[in-house]
C-alpha cells in the first residue's frame, strides 16, 4: 500500500472518529472486547470454588505464557483507554449540544443506569486499579499475597471485610454498567426497533445479573467460610 493510499486510509479514520457516531462505534467494538474478558474472568474466579490446587493450576497456566499474557494485558489496556477516552468525549459533545440544561428535566427512556454511566465507569475503574494492586501485584496484601497461589490470595482478601464490602459494591456498579452498556452496543450496530430493543434490554439485564452475581458469590462465599474454611 502507498504512503498516499495510507494517508487516505488515516485521514478517513480521522474524520469517522470526530464525528459521534463514530466514537460510538469504538465505545461499541472496545465495550465487546471488555466484555469478553469480564466473562473470561469470571470463568476463571468461579474454580475458586474447584479448590486451591486448580485454581492454582490456572494461575500458573496463564503465567506460563508470559508473552502472550502481556500483549493480551497491552490490548485489553488500549481498548480501556478508547472506551474511557471517547465516553468522555461523547459527554462533552452532549454538553456543548446543550450547554444549559432543561429547567424541569424528564427521565423519560432513560434509568440509573444509563444516567450514571460515567461515573459508574469511573468507579468501576478505580476498583479495578485496587483490585490490580490486591490480587495482582500483591501490593494491597503484602502481609499474606504468595506469587501464583491464586486461591489463597483471593481468599486472604476477602477474608477482609472492607476488601469484600468494596468488591459487592463495585460488582453492582458493574452490573449496572453492563446492563446499559450490552443493549447500547446493539444500538449503536443499529439494532434499534419497537419489536427487538424490549428483547433486547431483557437479554442485557439477565446477562448482567448472571455475571454480577457470579461475582459477588464469590466474597459471600469467603466471608461464609464455604470457601477457605481450611486456610
Amino acid at each position: 500500500m502507498s504512503s498516499v493510499a495510507l494517508d487516505s486510509h488515516l485521514h478517513k479514520a480521522i474524520r469517522f472518529y470526530q464525528a459521534s457516531i463514530g466514537k460510538k462505534a469504538v465505545m461499541a467494538v472496545t465495550a465487546v472486547v471488555l466484555l469478553g474478558y469480564v466473562v473470561g474472568h469470571l470463568a476463571g474466579n468461579l474454580q475458586v470454588y474447584l479448590g486451591a490446587a486448580q485454581m492454582d493450576r490456572y494461575a500458573a497456566f496463564l503465567h506460563s505464557m508470559p508473552v502472550l499474557l502481556w500483549i493480551v494485558r497491552a490490548f485489553l489496556l488500549v481498548c480501556v483507554v478508547l472506551h474511557i477516552t471517547a465516553s468522555i468525549q461523547l459527554t462533552l459533545l452532549k454538553q456543548e449540544a446543550r450547554p444549559i440544561g432543561y429547567v424541569k428535566k424528564d427521565a423519560i427512556g432513560s434509568n440509573i443506569a444509563s444516567r450514571s454511566m460515567i461515573w459508574s465507569g469511573a468507579m468501576i475503574a478505580a476498583f479495578v486499579i485496587y483490585h490490580l494492586l490486591d490480587l495482582t501485584a500483591g501490593v494491597a496484601n503484602t502481609a499474606q499475597y504468595q506469587d501464583l497461589h491464586a486461591y489463597e490470595n483471593l481468599v486472604y482478601s476477602f477474608q477482609r471485610a472492607p476488601v469484600s464490602v468494596f468488591y459487592i459494591i463495585a460488582m453492582l456498579l458493574l452490573g449496572m454498567h453492563l446492563y446499559h452498556g450490552i443493549w447500547s452496543i446493539f444500538q449503536t450496530l443499529g439494532f434499534s426497533h419497537p419489536r427487538y430493543t424490549p428483547m433486547i434490554k431483557r437479554a442485557a439485564a439477565v446477562v448482567a445479573i448472571l455475571i454480577t452475581a457470579g461475582f459477588i458469590s464469590i466474597p459471600i462465599a469467603v466471608m461464609t467460610g464455604v470457601v477457605g474454611e481450611n486456610l
